[in-house]
């Protein structure tokens, strides 16, 4: 990770306001950041950002990668971009109270970030945390695991076939 994070943003509908306010709160420090978003969070972080900038001394211009609505793929497509190493960091304020069509992926996303130990924030203590860390404004490399282990594997045969083969 370079000094500038790549970072996801999103946020369910009941927990799109907790976000934003994070946002307001923390603009500069977003700002030196670049910055991807789901559906509408992305237009809603946009508009946040735009006008807490007007107000102070850095740019206006915000440059937003903007996925898909969560629903409708843009959990995969952050996913996605984890794998790619085009994320390094997740802001993830889901709604645990709610139920969601989507909540395969949702669940796909916080294990990818796991997968590829990617720091993600699923609320505000945890987010303000990290963006008061020391490492947020340096180069890090997190340590992945190798996986080449379960990409060697062998396919041809499953657990179930070794069971047959044994005898009782």
């Amino acid at each position: 990770m370079t000094r500038m994070k790549k970072t996801a943003l999103v946020a369910h509908d009941n927990r799109k306001r907790d976000l934003i306010e994070w946002v307001e709160w923390n603009v500069d420090v977003l700002a030196r950041h670049a910055l991807s978003c789901t559906g509408t969070t992305g237009a809603l972080v946009e508009l946040a950002m735009r006008k807490r900038l007007s107000k102070g001394r850095l740019p206006t211009e915000v440059a937003i990668t903007k996925l898909r609505s969560g629903p409708l793929g843009g959990n995969k497509q952050g996913g996605a971009l984890i794998t790619e190493g085009k994320i390094d960091f997740v802001i993830f304020f889901w709604d645990p109270m709610e139920p969601h069509p989507h909540d395969v992926d949702v669940k796909a996303l916080l294990r990818i970030a796991v997968l590829y130990n990617i720091p993600i924030a699923c609320n505000r203590s945890t987010v303000d945390f990290i963006v008061s860390s020391a490492l947020l404004e340096r180069e890090y490399t997190p340590i992945v695991k190798n996986h080449s282990q379960y990409l060697k594997r062998d396919t041809h045969t499953s657990p179930a076939d070794s069971m047959l083969d044994s005898e009782p």
